[in-house]
Parts: C-alpha cells; structure tokens; sequence
C-alpha cells in the first residue's frame, strides 16, 4: 500500500506543475496592470519601470514563470507584490482560517446526511423519507452565496443571535499560536473565547455546508436503497436479526464506500465553494485572499493559492483511497 501512495504522489508533481503554467499564462492574460493597480493610475513612467524591475515584470514571460517555478519547488511561490512578503507566509497565516471553516462544514454535512439518508433509505416512501427527500433536494438547490445573506439577514439581523462576519470578537480571542482559533481558545482555557469562536463559524459553516449536505444524504438514501436488497440482508431478516441492528450494522457500513467517493468529490467543490462564503461572511482565509489577490493582478500570489487548493485536493483524493481499505477489507493496493 505504501508504495501505491507513494507514486500516487510523485505523480503530481507534474500535475502541479502543469496547473502553476495554466494559472500562470491566464492571470499574465488577464486585463490590467499590477503595477498601475497597486502604485495608483498617477504614478509616472520612472515609478512604474522600478516596480517592473523590482518584480521582474520586466523579463520575458517564460523567464519569469522559470523563477516562479524554481521558488514553487522550495515552497516559497515567489514574493507578493500586495503584501511584499513570500507567498509562503502570507499563505500559511489565512490557511488556518480556511482549514477551521471547512472541517466544520465536512462536521455539519456528515454528521447530519448519514443518519438521514439512513433512515430516509431504510424505510423508503415513509414520511421520514419524503421529508429527507426534500431537505436534500433543498441542500442541493441552495446556493451558498444567497444562504449565506439570507442567513445574515435573519439570525445577525432580524434575531440578533450570531455575528454578521469574522472570525472572532476584538480583544476577546487571545494569543494565537497555531492559528486555529477555537483550538489555541481550548488550549489556553478561555471558555469565552471558544464560545465566541463558535458562534462566528456557524453561519458560514452551515452555508458552506449545506449543498455538501444535500448531496450526501440523497447518494446515502440511493445506497442504502440498493443494498436493502442484497441477500445477505435478506438472510440477516431470517436468523431473526433485529432491524435496527441489521440497518446500521449490516447496510450501512457496506453502503458508505460510494458515499465516501463523492464526500472526496465534494470536498473539492467546498474548497473552491469558500471563496464565495468567505468573501460573504468576511472570513480572512485563503478563499477572500484569493479575491483580493485576483483584484490586484498579484500574479505569485494567485498561482501560490490556485497550487495550495490543488495539492489539498490531491491529499483528500489519497486519504478517501485509504479509507477505502479501512471500510471494506476486500479493497488492497
């Protein structure tokens, strides 16, 4: 197994670099000018031809996407012209932000589709089916932008019970130091801070969450579905089984591969779905970052981002690979 996971990875390599280029020549494409963006439409000739230099604006397209490449090899990703600082860094402190935002919404999403779809398949054409029917659909319809402002609209505007955006209230969270706020809150035993931290990411966590949500609860429902009629369920209701445990011992565990592969699926439409949630909820990860980087034509910073994004995507692809031996034995590499 090791072995398999190792090419896996040294097979994306080249995808990763492949990816950088595409981004690279796309962004160079785009209409306007960093150095006008960045210095102001004022600035004169002398100005701009030292920022150029500065950033190696100045060189061929291919030289500079070589340098990009090489710094992209040692982790760096080149220096932001916003921020003026490596990419690396100005990454890894919006980073935390994002990762914190996303396992709450994978939490919020799995927690609640596998029962559902559970119950909704294991008594099919009941009304706890029609009603997890309709709730998935409704998940699925849902776009996270429109949830995230309706969301604001009537529990931070009209209840007044959650805050409209950020991470955390000023002067309640204390020192950071992995950059997770509810964990560093629950390390240092600041009971106010971790209920501060919650109530900030429940709402773009549900918003993020709930397409994911939909998703998974209608493929848990199709796969339980199919499996109610495997024979060994058939054979299980004749020994006497009882249901409950026939259901969730039997049924499930075997019905969770597929559910598995599209949880993998959709991790990747969460991540790219975060920059929309982000920038809505003014969450400081990588996904606004990504926005603010692409208004000002940062070009090592949105290809630093755009690589990130892919190379998470690719973990998550490995890991579902190896959960899938760890669910069904029968499964090897």
């Amino acid at each position: 197994m090791a072995g398999y996971f190792v090419q896996r990875l040294l097979g994306t390599i080249p995808v990763l670099l492949l990816i950088s280029l595409l981004v690279f020549l796309l962004i160079h494409a785009a209409p306007g000018d960093p150095t006008l963006m960045l210095l102001g439409e004022e600035t004169n000739a002398a100005e701009v031809a030292k920022a150029k230099a500065q950033w190696g604006l100045d060189r061929p397209l291919y030289v500079q996407y070589l340098k990009f490449a090489a710094s992209t090899l040692t982790g760096e990703f080149g220096k932001s012209f916003k921020y003026a600082e490596p990419v690396r860094r100005v990454i890894k402190a919006r980073l935390p932000a994002t990762i914190e935002l996303a396992i709450f919404s994978i939490i919020i999403a799995v927690v609640l589709a596998i029962p559902l779809g559970v119950w909704a398949g294991s008594k099919p054409n009941s009304w706890l089916d029609n009603l997890g029917t309709t709730f998935g659909l409704f998940g699925i319809s849902m776009p996270s932008f429109w949830l995230g402002i309706m969301l604001i609209l009537l529990l931070a505007g009209v209840l007044n019970i959650l805050p409209t955006s950020g991470r955390s209230t000023y002067g309640i969270a204390g020192p950071e130091n992995t950059g997770f706020y509810l964990l560093d809150s629950l390390l240092q035993g600041n009971g106010t801070a971790v209920w501060d931290a919650l109530t900030h990411i429940c709402m773009p966590a549900l918003a993020l969450g709930v397409n994911m949500l939909g998703i998974l609860m209608r493929v848990t429902r199709s796969s339980v579905l199919e499996v109610m009629n495997e024979e060994y369920v058939v054979t299980a209701r004749a020994k006497g089984l009882p249901e409950k445990n026939i259901v969730w011992r039997h049924v499930t565990s075997n019905a969770l591969i597929p559910v598995i592969t599209v949880v993998g699926l959709e991790l990747g439409t969460l991540l790219s779905g975060s920059i929309i949630v982000e920038t809505v909820f003014a969450w400081p990860g990588i996904g606004s970052l990504l926005i603010t980087a692409l208004n000002a034509r940062d070009y090592p910073l949105v290809t630093g981002i755009v690589i990130v994004y892919t190379a998470a995507f690719v973990v998550i692809n490995l890991v579902i690979d190896g959960l899938y031996a760890v669910i069904d034995p029968r499964i090897r590499y």
